[in-house]
């Protein structure tokens, strides 16, 4: 499944979230003091996550200390897979050393607001909250052989910490569905 690719400039959806390491609640004012804002739907049981896992981890500690927030959420039904419920969300965080708060959207409102509809599924908003990326992390998918190096991902927020434009040329992101509660799947999944 590809992603919806919501329009370039939408503004960022609110949520309020709790990160499944720490507990604390996230928003989108807790990142009010960053340039630029990372919103990544993941997963731990997806394979195109899992490939790229490393690379999400290395993006978190590369940002760490610059305006970019980070922000990662699962909004898989943990119902029907039990690997992406909040206990088992928390050991991939811990063992992946993940910087940033990794969230689980347990009424699966946060992914239908942001039009998520796969994991891994990427936006990057400026510093006034307006959708500048969604799309790929780069070219690599599991089996392809080609390198993870989080090119896509990373030009665009280089470019808006850089407050220069973002090239609108983009690629979808590619992964496997968001696992919807029965019943719950919207209208553009």
């Amino acid at each position: 499944m590809t992603s919806s690719m919501l329009p370039l400039g939408t503004p960022a959806p609110p949520f309020v979230l709790r990160d499944v390491v720490t507990g604390q609640t996230y928003s989108l004012e807790s990142f009010a003091d960053k340039t630029a804002l990372l919103v990544m739907f993941i997963c731990r049981h997806c394979p195109y996550v899992v490939h790229v896992e490393q690379e999400l981890a290395r993006i978190g500690r590369d940002y760490h200390d610059s305006d970019l927030g980070i922000i990662a959420i699962s909004s898989n039904d943990p119902a029907s897979y039990p690997d992406d419920a909040p206990p088992k969300l928390r050991e991939m965080a811990q063992r992946l050393g993940f910087t940033f708060p990794f969230c689980h959207d347990e009424t699966q409102e946060v992914a239908k607001a942001y039009h998520a509809a796969c994991t891994p599924d990427f936006y990057v908003f400026d510093q006034d909250r307006l959708l500048v990326y969604r799309g790929q992390l780069d070219e690599s998918r599991p089996g392809n052989n080609k390198p993870v190096t989080g090119r896509d991902l990373r030009a665009a927020i280089q470019a808006v910490l850089a407050n220069k434009p973002v090239d609108i040329n983009q690629r979808p992101s590619i992964g496997c569905s968001i696992k919807w509660k029965p019943g719950h799947a919207p209208s553009y999944a």
